[in-house]
């Protein structure tokens, strides 16, 4: 066996291969938001510029990768952080075991471990609390840098639930 058929042999093994954004009914070319859809949420709970993204269908695993790390405010009081490459589960209206992503609280950062849609409202978990905005927050993705503020000029304000709970 020549060495390129055996590095063809060992890519198609790979874990990589195996759990790629490409599915059986041949998906491979749909955006991360496209697929975000598919699964109840709104693009803009991931902000613009995801490079590549990895989906294994079969247990929900995923990966978006984006060029460096990504970090922005909304409405002045919430910054955000996404590390080059968010990792976690993600089944219809549930994102669990998330990594790479943190929102400051305070003076502290917390890592965002969990989103859940519930009817209108998204919950974002950073594990000891938990806040719900109304999901039409998400409908438009941030953008680095710059979040939802980019040249406009305007602050848009996020719609908070009230019931914002600790654990």
């Amino acid at each position: 066996m020549t060495f390129t058929a055996i590095l063809v042999v060992f890519a198609l093994l790979s874990p990589l291969a195996t759990s790629s954004s490409s599915s059986s009914n041949g998906d491979d070319k749909r955006s991360a938001y496209e697929v975000l859809q598919d699964y109840d949420f709104p693009i803009g709970i991931l902000p613009k510029g995801v490079k590549s993204y990895e989906l294994d269908r079969g247990n929900g695993r995923f990966y978006a990768h984006w060029s460096g790390s990504c970090s922005f405010s909304l409405e002045g009081s919430y910054q955000l952080r996404y590390k080059p490459t968010i990792s976690g589960y993600i089944s219809k209206g549930r994102l669990t075991g998330l990594t790479g992503v943190s929102v400051k609280v305070l003076f502290l950062w917390l890592n965002i471990v969990e989103v859940v849609r519930s009817g209108d409202e998204l919950e974002f978990s950073v594990g000891i609390a938990s806040a719900s905005f109304a999901i039409d927050n998400f409908y438009e993705c941030p953008q680095c840098g710059c979040g939802l503020n980019c040249g406009n000029g305007q602050v848009r304000k996020l719609k908070l639930n009230p019931s914002v709970s600790s654990i």
